[in-house]
């Protein structure tokens, strides 16, 4: 499994990573990769913030946050769940993890305009999914300070981990719900338009608000960002989403960002904002903790239970509805080059994995994210930069977000210029 102790290695230890120190309080580690292909016309970059710490090291870092030691029934099997290190920010206040973070936010998005080829000035769309956004304007500091005009469409999404994923999608089906209920759908007005898609996520900082183990052992900060132009590097070709409210509250998330808060009984949980008139905000409602807290959640088997089934049938009317679409195409032949899966654990992935199988489908669905821990909307991107280099023109692949709330999107896409 790549998620093993096989190669305990830092990601900041890693070949290509690019380093520094971010110069707030006593200094944050800081590293980047860009990744390109030039051959499907696709880059983009990754990275992540704070002091590594490994499986053995994370005990020592909770009983530092909880001031007391980790009870030993207590203790994940983190190698076993696909980790073997995240990333953890310094108590800093407010203002400071909101520098670091607007510095992480504009480099990663300028790193990623550069791996595609592009000027900032020349980024026509930015679409972010971020679970815990520091600051409600976290977006327009990140595009001010990577130089993105301010004509440019901003888009954020708050559906926790599929906040990225839930981002592609929306810039490609012109079909989605939250498409059909703007003025101008999003997917219609983006193709042909250079944009940057992805997933922020200070989690270090979010979990300050918590004392639940699982979540401290498990979470960490990244990001990944890529550059498509849709229709012409990246074309839809068919794509679920869902939603199924998790009203046993298995996985709670305290949302700081703007939402009614009120549970619909039939239609969508999800409220979208035209904040002005090039930027939008869509949020899902979350079950919230009652203390306050930023996060509660079941152990590794209640996200199994939570996730699985549903993921299961999303994937599968995902993938029936992409065999349609290669009838139509006349391409019946054609195979998915590889499934980008979110990378809650390996547990979860795996028997995803076994259940498609079980009824004829099999994917291809490498773990590439184990120096991370699980990183939200984050995963996805990082995961698909990983196996941007190998991807040719002309491949399809499958790209699956899940998060708490609990929303999914699945799409499948076509790759090249």
């Amino acid at each position: 499994m790549e998620g093993s102790e096989q190669n305990p290695t830092s990601f900041f230890d890693e070949s290509g990573v690019e380093k520094e120190i971010i110069k707030v309080g006593d200094g944050v580690p800081f590293g980047l990769m860009r990744v390109s292909n030039s051959d499907v016309g696709i880059g983009g970059a990754y990275g992540t913030w704070g002091e590594s710490y490994d499986n053995q090291a994370i005990p020592g870092f909770l009983e530092q946050r909880l001031g007391q030691p980790l009870p030993e029934g207590e203790k994940l099997n983190l190698s076993e769940l696909g980790f073997r290190s995240r990333h953890h920010v310094s108590l800093l206040s407010k203002e400071q993890n909101l520098e670091v973070e607007v510095e992480v936010g504009s480099r990663l998005l300028q790193e990623a305009a550069q791996a595609c080829g592009w000027k900032p000035p020349e980024v026509e769309a930015v679409l972010i999914g971020m679970s815990a956004p520091i600051s409600e304007d976290y977006m327009d500091r990140i595009t001010d300070a990577a130089g993105i005009p301010t004509d440019a469409l901003k888009v954020v999404v708050h559906k926790a981990c599929d906040g990225s994923v839930s981002s592609l999608h929306l810039a490609l089906n012109p079909e989605l719900p939250e498409n059909k209920g703007l003025s101008r759908n999003i997917a219609e007005f983006l193709r042909g338009k250079k944009v940057l898609v992805g997933g922020i996520e200070g989690l270090s900082r979010f979990m300050n608000k918590t004392r639940d183990t699982n979540a401290l052992q498990l979470f960490g900060n990244a990001a990944g960002i890529i550059g498509v132009i849709p229709g012409l590097t990246m074309k839809f070709l068919a794509g679920k989403s869902r939603e199924a409210y998790d009203d046993e509250g298995v996985l709670q998330v305290q949302m700081n960002y703007p939402h009614s808060v009120l549970k619909a009984e039939e239609g969508t949980n999800v409220e979208v904002t035209q904040m002005n008139g090039n930027h939008i905000r869509i949020a899902g409602l979350m079950p919230s903790p009652e203390d306050g807290s930023s996060i509660v959640m079941a152990g590794p088997m209640g996200m199994v239970k939570l996730f699985v089934r549903t993921g299961v049938q999303v994937v599968r009317e995902a993938y029936r509805a992409y065999q349609e679409k290669l009838v139509q195409l006349g391409e019946t032949g054609k195979t998915l080059a590889v499934a980008v899966v979110h990378h809650a654990n390996y547990k979860i992935n795996k028997l995803k994995e076994k259940h498609l199988q079980n009824e004829g489908i099999v994917l291809p669905m490498p773990w590439l994210v184990s120096e991370f821990g699980n990183v939200s909307a984050a995963s996805n991107m990082i995961a698909f930069l990983r196996q941007l280099p190998s991807l040719k023109p002309g491949d399809h692949i499958l790209i699956d977000g899940f998060g708490a709330g609990t929303y999914y999107d699945v799409l499948a896409v076509e790759l090249g210029r």
